[in-house]
């Protein structure tokens, strides 16, 4: 997220700081990549400085949320953290030191966001060069209306929106979870909070809050019991209360 943010010349701090918690698949539980979340979030930003707030701008943050998702499974293969580590937070600290130190994981991980960057860079500038694109009716986004719950600026609802449908559609974590997990982590960095940790208690808690509300299902495909063929479906599934009881839990959180 820093490194587009400073491609569109235009660097998010306390964004980009509370970004991290998504690193390791939200907060090391293995699911989307942490450079997905963090090119999401930067292209809803620059499609907010280049469209505005409205459904037009969070419907491009969802066209280009798809497309860097497949950009990122076209270079790595899968998408998801633990698929490319083969870790997360139940691994013991033994394999993530065999992983990470004798392995090199950690060097293979920042040659991938180097090379991600590059893609994600193309990508959304290719999306936002499209002609006008037709947008559904609000709601757009399950994220976005999240945001709005939560009090938060035009800018930050048009930047979460392209996290719908567990990240551009495709059916993974949950969006609207990992969108409230980036707003806590700016709540906190807004009141002085210096250091962002993995093992925050305030977001366990919000984690293990959306679990009993989803029976204990992380994935957007398997709440929802189905994946999303499209923007208009998603809307759809808005519209007719989807998603509503989520979106209220985490919203009073």
């Amino acid at each position: 997220m820093r490194v587009l943010n400073r491609a569109f010349d235009q660097p998010l701090k306390p964004e980009e700081k509370a970004a991290m918690l998504h690193a390791g698949g939200i907060m090391q539980h293995g699911y989307q990549c942490g450079m997905i979340w963090g090119a999401v979030l930067a292209a809803g930003a620059q499609a907010y400085r280049l469209l505005g707030p409205g459904s037009q701008a969070e419907t491009i943050a969802v066209i280009a949320a798809q497309r860097l998702v497949e950009s990122f499974r076209t270079y790595h293969g899968e998408i998801n953290c633990f698929e490319i580590t083969d870790i997360n937070k139940s691994s013991s600290a033994l394999k993530m030191i065999y992983v990470f130190l004798i392995k090199g994981r950690s060097i293979g991980c920042l040659h991938m966001s180097t090379k991600y960057a590059k893609a994600a860079f193309s990508a959304i500038n290719f999306v936002l060069s499209e002609q006008q694109i037709k947008a559904p009716s609000s709601p757009v986004s399950c994220a976005a209306m999240l945001a709005q719950k939560m009090g938060l600026s035009d800018m930050h609802k048009v930047m979460v929106a392209g996290l719908a449908g567990g990240i551009g559609l495709c059916g993974s974590a949950c969006g609207a979870l990992g969108a409230a997990i980036w707003i806590l982590g700016m709540n906190s960095i807004n009141k002085g909070v210096g250091k962002i940790s993995y093992k925050d208690p305030i977001a366990l808690d919000l984690i293990n809050i959306f679990l009993k509300c989803t029976d204990y299902e992380f994935e957007c495909s398997k709440i929802a019991g189905q994946k999303f063929d499209n923007i208009d479906d998603h809307a759809a599934y808005l519209r007719e209360g989807g998603c509503s009881k989520i979106i209220e839990v985490l919203g009073t959180t």
